[in-house]
């Protein structure tokens, strides 16, 4: 394996990136640390990011509530554009391994502006989630501790706003810490937080099944083969909104691809780990989909997943009822490591992103900076962790319905920038479509259909959104909007004006004099 030691044409210098031994604008690399992760790292990154356990928790009795028994349905039709999507970026990873990813495809193909947005999109929806995560990390710590100490006061402090709030700032700054300290620290609690959390899902899956075979809840349902069928959804809007809670639970496998300059064979390690996530992520899904239906129903009443009162956090009631007492403690366990993990994790993506797009030139310099110890995007990192505090606090503090909005609006934000990147490959090797049908169904079709199918939802959601009875069903006073619809366009119209200010400080960029097409890759390996 040897680097490529090409000049970049004039006009194609990267500024603030360094290579190894050398300066100037012949320059090959942003200074992470090369080789810091193989193939099964990359893949249980891409795992822990989506955070298999907490998704569940979160979104299983949301999307029963919408879609009622088709929910297995919904999750397979929301992995179909995530998979067309992974072949668009593993095709993309191949020709241009950077760590900027989605905003550094988008602008090759695009230009800046919309590369721009792209970027933006990738980051304000990892904020989003990063908040979230810190949420349900900070609910289940204290629920815990409730647990084991068999004390409920305890467990009922989360409801003190102001306890919560010190808790979830609490395991933001040690995950930004962790963070902070390199791909080696990440890794290596990774591993020991997938594991758990995985082992803790089959454990549950087993013993739902058990449950329904014995049929101990009333409200218990018998397998069927309909339940596989999407057009069985009573309604569209129905459909679209659980597949917006479907496309949630899938993300995040990208940040196999946000490690590619880190990665060991950073030109085909990346697209292949995204690959096995997505695979390990939708047999999870279906698999406790349709052990805890079977167990349980998909009703609105007692223990059913469509019940409102239970449907935000189906564990949280599930844990004793299916696995006992003493078992159920190991599903608190394995949802608060699954959102401890992922909230880890998910700072490698929006740190990365930050650190491309300051170092072409799109944000200020001072976060091109790298560690030159732990080799990782410092500045960067502890913008993502302060940008999440604020974001957490304030979302808390107005709302009460926070976890749900958010999740609904984070659906916007997906679908916006993974199909502004499918449509990016597809017209970035717009010229090589014809040399082969592998490259016009991998370069071309696959790509456009699952960026149309994610347009087409982001789209499909807005107009839904409009709605005030959308999503939580809380309203903006005065405009008689839904508080999904305000936190999408909202957060999409501030990186709109944040684009204008930085425009007008970086002009460089936005003039196309910076990053092009023809700007070679900062890592090329053979």
């Amino acid at each position: 394996m040897t680097q490529l030691d090409v000049r970049p044409p004039a006009g194609d210098t990267v500024s603030g990136a360094t290579r190894e031994g050398g300066s100037g604008s012949d320059v090959r690399g942003k200074g992470l640390g090369k080789g810091s992760v193989g193939l099964v790292g990359s893949a249980v990154i891409g795992i822990s990011t989506v955070a298999p356990v907490y998704c569940l928790t979160s979104t299983l009795g949301s999307t029963a509530g919408e879609v009622g028994v088709q929910m297995p349905a919904v999750f397979l039709a929301g992995f179909l554009p995530m998979l067309l999507v992974a072949f668009a970026y593993r095709e993309l990873n191949k020709s241009m391994p950077d760590c900027g990813t989605s905003f550094t495809w988008t602008v090759k193909a695009f230009g800046p502006r919309i590369g721009w947005m792209c970027g933006w999109g990738l980051v304000i929806a990892t904020i989003i989630v990063l908040s979230n995560l810190a949420g349900v990390a900070t609910s289940y710590f204290w629920l815990l501790a409730g647990e084991i100490t068999g004390n409920p006061a305890i467990a009922a402090l989360d409801d003190n706003k102001l306890v919560h709030i010190a808790t979830c700032l609490t395991l933001i700054a040690v995950a930004t810490a962790i963070s902070y300290r390199g791909m080696t620290a990440t890794k290596g609690v990774q591993y020991a937080l997938v594991g758990l959390q995985l082992a803790v899902l089959a454990i549950f899956v087993v013993m739902a099944f058990q449950k329904a075979s014995a049929g101990t809840f009333d409200t218990g349902l018998d397998f069927s083969w309909q339940w596989m069928n999407p057009f069985a959804v009573e309604s569209m809007a129905a459909f679209t909104a659980g597949l917006s809670l479907s496309i949630f639970m899938y993300w995040g496998w990208d940040a196999c691809l946000a490690t590619n300059e880190e990665t060991t064979g950073s030109t085909k390690t990346p697209g292949r780990a995204s690959l096995i996530a997505m695979v390990v992520l939708v047999g999870s899904y279906l698999a406790a989909g349709i052990a805890a239906q079977m167990a349980v129903g998909s009703g609105t009443v007692g223990f059913g997943l469509g019940n409102p009162e239970t449907s935000g956090n189906v564990f949280a009631a599930l844990a004793g009822p299916v696995m006992g007492p003493g078992l159920g403690v190991l599903l608190f366990v394995a949802v608060l490591a699954s959102a401890t993990a992922s909230l880890q994790t998910t700072f490698i993506p929006v740190a990365r992103t930050v650190l491309a797009m300051s170092t072409y030139e799109a944000l200020p310099p001072s976060y091109a900076k790298v560690h030159p110890k732990f080799k990782t995007p410092g500045r960067a990192t502890v913008m993502a962790g302060v940008a999440t505090g604020g974001f957490y606090t304030v979302m808390t503090l107005v709302s009460e319905n926070v976890l749900t909005d958010t999740i609904f609006a984070l659906g916007l934000m997906i679908c916006f920038y993974y199909s502004l990147t499918a449509f990016a490959c597809a017209w970035y090797f717009r010229g090589e479509l014809r040399r082969s049908a592998r490259d016009l169904f991998f370069k071309g079709v696959f790509p456009v259909l699952g960026g149309l199918l994610l347009a087409a939802v982001f789209f499909k959601t807005l107009y839904d959104a409009w709605d005030p009875s959308y999503g939580s069903g809380s309203t903006i006073p005065g405009l008689g909007v839904g508080s999904v619809f305000v936190i999408g366009v909202g957060l999409l119209a501030l990186g709109l004006a944040v684009m204008f200010v930085t425009e007008r400080r970086s002009p460089a960029f936005f003039r196309g004099e910076v990053l092009t097409k023809s700007t070679p890759a900062l890592v090329v390996e053979d």
